[in-house]
């Protein structure tokens, strides 16, 4: 199969959705916005963008499997899956915020192409499985930072609501004295895309794989350290959504300040609404 053409084909994709996304952005006080739960905001933006990508993307590949964000899954091919979030990052999005469009194609139990799409600020990341990590054609590669006092770590702060891993507060107060900063992204795959970038030198949270598949590879093409804050590899973070990514430094500071947060067992289902990577 040509990766090439499959990347082509979503990048255009991801370029028209952005299109369509800022023309909502421009109107961000204007929007229209339900709630999936807790602080778990969509606007019409993120229902318009996922249904475009979509409709190119079975035209184009009518047998390949889907899940995204805002609709229930496609199950049709085993061995394909399209995972897309057409915005992560909706609340950034209808604040007037960065948010990021993210486009993932697994090929059985593997990531092999991810694009993140970053519309107000026209960045355009992209991977293919074993040949790199890029940004508007620039190679990528993760921060060589080493300096605790200068690792710049990104994360996300949960509201009470949310039933993701108590004490966010009390992880965050842990890691945070002796670093040089911490910063709240608001988008799950932009922050990935940061720290393959080297604006960040890790990011941590708890949050879903399809808003992370591709910026996953993204920072493991850039040699950055992908697992869930035990060290476990993908069959665990791919289902818990405990992740950390990070260069190799603030990898093994991330392990030793998180290392004591109880564990919990995966979820026996698939992360994609099928049996990928079941």
């Amino acid at each position: 199969m040509n990766y090439e053409t499959v990347l082509a084909d979503m990048i255009a994709v991801a370029r028209d959705a952005g299109a369509l996304t800022l023309e909502h952005f421009k109107r961000f006080r204007e929007l229209e916005i339900g709630i999936k739960g807790p602080a778990d905001f969509v606007s019409d933006a993120d229902k318009e963008s996922e249904l475009l990508i979509r409709k190119v993307l079975f035209e184009r590949y009518p047998d390949w499997s889907f899940t995204g964000e805002e609709f229930d899954p496609v199950d049709t091919d085993n061995e394909h899956r399209w995972l897309v979030d057409p915005i992560d990052g909706t609340t950034n999005f209808i604040n007037g915020m960065h948010y990021t469009i993210s486009i993932a194609l697994r090929r059985g139990n593997e990531t092999v192409i991810g694009v993140l799409y970053n519309p107000p600020a026209e960045e355009m990341f992209w991977s293919i499985a074993g040949q790199g990590a890029f940004m508007n054609g620039e190679r990528l590669s993760v921060s060589d930072q080493a300096d605790i006092g200068l690792f710049n770590i990104g994360t996300g702060l949960p509201t009470p609501g949310l039933q993701l891993y108590p004490g966010a507060y009390e992880r965050l107060d842990a890691i945070r004295a002796p670093v040089g900063a911490v910063r709240i992204v608001g988008s799950a795959a932009n922050s990935c895309a940061y720290v393959a970038l080297g604006r960040l030198t890790g990011y941590y949270e708890e949050t879903g794989f399809v808003d992370t598949a591709a910026g996953i590879l993204l920072v493991q093409e850039a040699g950055g350290v992908v697992t869930d804050w035990w060290g476990r590899g993908p069959d665990i973070y791919e289902r818990t959504g405990t992740l950390i990514v990070a260069n190799k430094a603030t990898h093994a500071y991330l392990i030793e300040k998180l290392k004591h947060v109880p564990m919990k067992n995966p979820p026996l289902t698939s992360p994609f609404g099928g049996e990928v990577g079941a």
